[in-house]
């Protein structure tokens, strides 16, 4: 998510639908089924969005039809509702003052008991988000700070939040603070809101804060004004350290480089092994394999080659593209493996495809051994706060041992990080962190009711 509010003054001067445009550029790792631009001129709102990347879904022409001084914008990874225009973001609700624009990172938990609380027929689209504008835009006469005074406290789950209406900026995050969520200022004349610190920096914005959990605020020619609609309860997702963030993000005022780096030097010391070359599944294992060399003192290298112009086979939705994005998104350099003892360092495995086709192109290429090492404990438990993994089914540490997992993998060993070394990596207390994908303690209870992907949309059977 981005959002940006400049004086109407400064509106032809600071182009705020192409400052959207590069956050939400920066921001592309979080979601690519769709892409999504709301801008307001201070007297109507206008939203443009479609289906793909934000490169495919803007260009210039498109960019300069978006004219105003505040804009928020969305790149989408579905979690709750299928990916279609429809469900794109952001959403946008006629209110009685004008019109109310909505993103949302995250994922909602009593998304049915919020649904029922409005009138039959209202929704237009099945996602938890949709429900939400629908329930902001209907409340307190139109006036957006007003309803999420009202709505928010009931509101369970991840929610991080940047949503307009004519005038005014709005961000808001959840009392746990599942999902980031970061204020910047814009060349002293406006200010960003972002999902991470790496889209401030692309636009050239100065890191002010992060958007406290429980914190609600609003931006408009009065500055900033903030408030608590909940206790803050800090919960943050310990996987955004493992895998979602940048690299080049910082979360809790910890770098989210130096953490992987040095959870792989954790690592190295966790699970050593005798071999030649250490080398990162590319581009999410690299700084934990760079830990994991300095560490061991075996040296560095690479071994797979990524074609940078496939995206995250973890976050496409089709089971088929995520096995055919695997072999297009890397390819093995056979004079630098071929005979050696290779250690090959990744983040997580979720599903086991990626890794299970690494280990093969490598014995194909030549490679005398192969040892996987994992930035992460074993990932054994679905997540309902904004990751799309929701039944253990479809997770293999959440079936299988680690030497079954070892095995199917074809791997000569394998070994994980332990979540006490991750969470010292982090250097946050493992009170503040959601760590329930790897211990299965939740710290939101789960209702049956709320699990699924599709449970707003009508059932086929």
């Amino acid at each position: 998510m981005f959002g940006v509010w400049v004086p109407p003054s400064e509106a032809g001067r600071a182009e705020v639908s192409k400052l959207t445009y590069y956050g939400l550029y920066a921001l592309q790792h979080r979601g690519q089924e769709s892409a999504g631009i709301a801008v307001s001129d201070g007297s109507r709102t206008v939203v443009f969005k479609d289906m793909g990347l934000v490169a495919q879904v803007f260009d210039e022409s498109v960019l300069n039809t978006l004219r105003g001084h505040l804009a928020v914008g969305h790149n989408r990874y579905s979690t709750t509702g299928s990916p279609t225009w429809e469900n794109a973001q952001p959403t946008f609700r006629s209110t009685d003052a004008g019109g109310l624009a909505l993103t949302h990172n995250g994922n909602l938990i009593n998304t049915p008991e919020l649904a029922a609380r409005l009138d039959p027929g209202v929704l237009t689209a099945t996602t938890d988000t949709e429900v939400l504008t629908a329930l902001l835009a209907t409340r307190a006469g139109g006036d957006p700070m007003a309803a999420a005074r009202e709505i928010l406290p009931v509101v369970r789950g991840a929610y991080s939040l940047v949503f307009m209406d004519e005038s005014t900026l709005y961000a808001a995050r959840d009392p746990e603070g599942i999902r980031p969520l970061v204020l910047g200022r814009l060349e002293d004349i406006g200010w960003v809101v972002a999902s991470e610190t790496a889209a401030l920096d692309i636009v050239g914005a100065r890191f002010v804060r992060e958007i406290e959990p429980g914190e609600l605020i609003a931006i408009d020619g009065d500055g900033v004004r903030a408030e608590r609609f909940a206790e803050a309860r800090p919960k943050g997702c310990l996987f955004e350290y493992v895998y979602l963030a940048r690299p080049d993000t910082t979360i809790a005022g910890r770098s989210v480089q130096a953490t992987r780096v040095e959870v792989g030097r954790r690592l190295a010391r966790e699970h050593p092994v005798e071999a030649d070359l250490v080398i990162p599944t590319p581009e999410s294992g690299t700084p934990a394999a760079i830990g994991y060399a300095e560490a061991s003192g075996i040296p560095y290298g690479q071994g797979l080659v990524k074609n940078s112009y496939v995206g995250r086979t973890f976050i496409q939705p089709s089971q088929t593209i995520r096995q055919l994005g695997i072999r297009l998104k890397l390819n093995p350099l056979r004079e630098a493996i071929e005979g050696r003892r290779l250690i090959v360092v990744d983040d997580s495995i979720v599903r086991g495809n990626t890794q299970r086709a690494i280990v093969a192109m490598l014995r194909d290429a030549g490679a005398a051994e192969v040892h996987v090492r994992i930035s992460s404990p074993p990932v054994a438990w679905p997540c309902f706060y904004g990751i799309d993994f929701a039944s253990r089914a479809e997770l293999i540490a959440g079936n299988l041992s680690v030497e079954e997992i070892r095995d199917s993998l074809g791997a000569d060993s394998l070994g994980y990080i332990s979540l006490d070394e991750l969470i010292a990596a982090s250097q946050i207390p493992k009170d503040n962190l959601c760590r329930a994908c790897f211990d299965g303690v939740y710290p939101i209870p789960v209702e049956e009711a709320a699990r699924g992907k599709h449970l707003l949309e009508p059932s086929t059977t």
